[in-house]
């Protein structure tokens, strides 16, 4: 039942154009009324006795301030299985219940004072319709997708989904933000476990590497920056289309098709040398070439909103001749050589000449992006790096692998070595200490958020409709 609610939490964030509010609050004395129609198609529901009819509209439930229509359920639903969702174990009071707790956070961060600002979600619904357009060609196409008459209501909708979505977000986090864990929870919450039902890690592998990144010569930094001068220049000068340029020129494959665009704040994930430049300059400049990891940038500052940006930006990268490639192959393959003759080690190897400093310093260990572990669990780990090292065996180093980086930086040669494989077994509180602390601490939250749950729903008004209370939910919305 957790992991369908976490299914479930993922999957509808990104719901469009359904979920309804309703800012007038009903008669608390009074129960919601549904419109109802007869229809033939029956669905699976956390229920002792089946839905005979299926609601196409009225009032499913009230909590605080937020009415859930009967429609909602049903069109989420659908939406859920537009995105290629299996939804033979989803019902539709699952689903109630999952759109009741979402108001539930929604309604309660609003007493609590917890702020959206208007700015953050309208930033949030312009990323999300210019992801849309970009993925389906017009604002036309999509409003036809999603059924609507005009911009302005499919504008407005998102509005809506956005602020309750993220008011949601806040007060989970405000919930079990400050929640931490110590050892010595952690060691009860291990000892507490059944050792019949102790959880069971998949086979893992801890990999190292070692990089070189090819250099491009000077001659060629200084032809993209005399490039990038020039479209600059015939933005300022000749009034040329920034986006455009971005379209033609850009090579980052994240924002070309959207002209170069996009929205952020000082936490948004680029890199420290974009968001310095981009933070500095003032609305309708353009900045000078630029560098980063990833090529040269020129910057274009179309709005600024508090402490949020609008930009368009042109990335263009040097080329880097053949000759460094190669070069950089054939210095991979005399460290290789070396390693195998005993001369160093691969880890000393790694902090002598590998180029990638986030790696280097650690002997070339590549860490877990899902929780720094040095440990990659053969099921979860990323297609790419499975198909670098599946067919290297214990203490062998491969030959160097050309690597092209997904987000648009210079291409690179490593060599890769496998430094400790551990086989499936049961969890060990020594050997799996640190994915047993992300356990109690995700149990330590889980418990939180139902005591907390529990209290607000104590004290929130919360009517159901008289059809659903049959439901079986998972928390006392019917208060009986």
């Amino acid at each position: 039942m957790n992991r369908m609610i976490t299914f479930l939490t993922a999957l509808l964030v990104t719901v469009l154009g359904y979920a309804q509010d309703n800012n007038e609050m009903p008669d608390t004395q009074v129960e919601p009324q549904d419109i109802t129609v007869e229809a033939n198609e029956g669905y699976k529901k956390d229920t002792v006795n089946n839905f005979k009819r299926i609601k196409l509209d009225g009032v499913a439930a009230v909590v605080g301030d937020y009415v859930i229509l009967e429609s909602d359920i049903e069109k989420t639903l659908i939406d859920l299985r537009s995105q290629g969702a299996s939804t033979e174990d989803i019902t539709r009071c699952g689903l109630l219940g999952k759109l009741m707790e979402d108001r539930l956070y929604a309604h309660q961060a609003v007493q609590d004072s917890i702020l959206v600002s208007d700015d953050e979600v309208n930033a949030t619904s312009e990323r999300q319709l210019q992801s849309l357009v970009s993925q389906v060609g017009s604002i036309e196409k999509v409003l036809k997708f999603y059924r609507k008459d005009d911009e302005e209501s499919f504008r407005d909708e998102l509005y809506k989904i956005n602020k309750l979505r993220m008011l949601s977000e806040k007060m989970q986090q405000k919930i079990v933000g400050e929640i931490e864990i110590t050892p010595e929870e952690v060691r009860q919450f291990f000892n507490k476990i059944p050792a019949d039902e102790r959880p069971v890690f998949g086979a893992e592998l801890e990999i190292a590497q070692i990089v070189k990144e090819p250099k491009a010569p000077e001659v060629e930094k200084q032809k993209v920056i005399d490039k990038l001068r020039g479209i600059k220049a015939d933005v300022e000068d000749n009034g040329a289309s920034f986006s455009v340029k971005a379209i033609l020129y850009s090579q980052d494959p994240g924002s070309k098709s959207k002209g170069g665009f996009y929205s952020m704040t000082r936490q948004t994930g680029f890199v420290k040398e974009f968001k310095d430049v981009a933070f500095s300059l003032r609305e309708g400049e353009i900045s000078e070439p630029f560098e980063t990891v990833f090529g040269y940038h020129i910057i274009y500052i179309e709005k600024i909103r508090g402490q949020e940006v609008d930009l368009r930006h042109i990335l263009i990268a040097p080329e880097i001749p053949q000759h460094a490639m190669d070069a950089a192959k054939v210095e991979l393959d005399s460290i290789r050589q070396n390693v195998i003759d005993g001369k160093y080690t691969f880890a000393e190897a790694a902090q002598n000449f590998s180029d990638e400093k986030e790696t280097k310093f650690d002997g070339g260990l590549l860490r877990n992006p899902t929780n720094f572990d040095s440990r990659f669990e053969l099921t979860k780990m990323d297609p790419t790096l499975y198909n670098q090292v599946r067919n290297l065996k214990d203490n062998e180093i491969s030959q160097p692998i050309l690597e092209e980086d997904p987000r648009g930086g210079a291409p690179k040669y490593k060599i890769m070595k496998i430094t400790n494989r551990y086989d499936e077994h049961e969890a060990n509180f020594a050997k799996d200490y640190l994915k047993i602390q992300e356990l109690a601490l995700r149990d330590k939250q889980f418990k939180a958020i139902e005591k907390w749950m529990a209290e607000h729903i104590d004290e929130t008004y919360i009517s159901v409709n008289k059809d659903n209370k049959g439901c079986d939910f998972a928390n006392n919305w019917v208060k009986e």
